[in-house]
C-alpha cells in the first residue's frame, strides 16, 4: 500500500506517525484507516522502535473522526481490525504510544488519542464525544475508555451532551498530561525519552501488567456493543441517517427518535 494520508518518520527510537489530511482537519475515510493500521503495525514489528508518538499535521486539528463527508455511515467494514486508526481495538500492544494532540480531537480523532498511552495537549486543543449530536455513539472505545481514565459522571457528562472540554480542564479531568503553549510534538518527544530512559522490558512489562485484565474486557465489550439493543436500533434508525446528512449540509438536524 502507498502511504498518502499519514507520514512516518524514525528519530532514533521513536517512531513519529502524522495523519497528513489537513485540508479535511485530518480526519479519516477508509484507506486511512488502513494506511495508520499498516503504520502501526510496522512500529511493532521492529524491534529498534521503542516508543511511538501520533500526532496531526498543521494547527488545526489532531483529527476530527471519521471523515463523514466521505464515509457517512458508521460500519465495521470501513475499519480494519485493529479499529479506529489501526489502534482502538489493538490490544495486544506493550509498546507505549504518544498522542501529541496539536488541536482539535473530535469524535474518533478523541477515540484515538483515547488508544494512546500518555495524552500530550497544545493549549488550543479541543476534546468532545460529539457523536449524539449526529445522531450516532461513539463506538471506538471512546465511551469505555473516558469511562475508565475519569470516572463514570465525570465521563457521562461529555458523552451525553456530546460538549467540547479544552486542552486544560482535559488535564483537571485526568486524561490529559501535560499541555503546552509551544511544540506540542517535542514536547511528546521529551516524554518519549523519559520512558527511553527506562529499560524497554520493564516499560512493556508494566503496560502488560496494567492491560493483562482490562484489554480482554474491553475487547469484548467493543465487540458486543454494536449488537446492543438500543444501539442496533440505533444503527438502522433514520436518526443515524440524518444526523450525518445534516452535518455536511451545514444544517441542524431533524431528529424523530426512530
Amino acid at each position: 500500500m502507498v502511504i498518502q494520508s499519514c507520514s512516518v518518520a524514525r528519530e532514533g527510537r521513536i517512531t513519529i506517525i502524522t495523519i497528513d489530511r489537513e485540508q479535511s482537519h485530518n480526519a479519516l475515510h477508509t484507506e486511512a484507516h488502513f494506511e495508520l493500521e499498516e503504520a502501526f503495525d510496522a512500529f511493532a514489528a521492529d524491534d529498534e522502535q521503542w516508543v511511538a508518538i501520533i500526532t496531526g499535521a498543521g494547527a488545526k486539528a489532531f483529527c476530527a473522526g471519521n471523515d463523514l463527508k466521505l464515509v457517512p455511515e458508521i460500519s465495521r467494514d470501513k475499519t480494519p481490525k485493529t479499529g479506529f486508526g489501526g489502534l482502538s481495538d489493538r490490544h495486544d500492544l506493550n509498546k507505549p504510544v504518544i498522542a501529541a494532540v496539536n488541536g482539535v480531537a473530535m469524535g474518533g480523532g478523541f477515540e484515538l488519542a483515547l488508544a494512546c498511552d500518555i495524552i500530550i495537549a497544545h493549549e488550543r486543543a479541543i476534546f468532545a464525544l460529539p457523536e449524539p449530536r449526529v445522531g450516532l455513539a461513539a463506538l471506538a472505545g471512546g465511551i469505555q475508555r473516558l469511562i475508565l481514565d475519569i470516572g463514570l459522571k465525570r465521563a457521562l457528562s461529555m458523552l451525553l451532551t456530546g460538549r467540547k472540554v479544552s486542552a486544560a480542564e482535559g488535564k483537571e479531568m485526568g486524561f490529559v498530561a501535560e499541555v503546552v503553549s509551544g511544540d506540542v510534538l517535542e514536547a511528546a518527544k521529551r516524554w518519549a525519552k523519559l520512558i527511553l530512559e527506562c529499560g524497554p522490558l520493564s516499560v512493556r512489562a508494566t503496560k502488560e501488567a496494567v492491560w493483562k485484565e482490562l484489554a480482554p474486557l474491553l475487547a469484548r465489550q467493543l465487540a458486543e456493543e454494536w449488537d446492543y439493543p438500543g444501539m442496533a436500533r440505533l444503527l438502522q434508525s433514520a436518526d443515524a441517517a440524518e444526523g450525518p446528512k445534516a452535518f455536511s449540509e451545514k444544517r441542524t438536524p431533524v431528529w424523530l427518535g426512530r
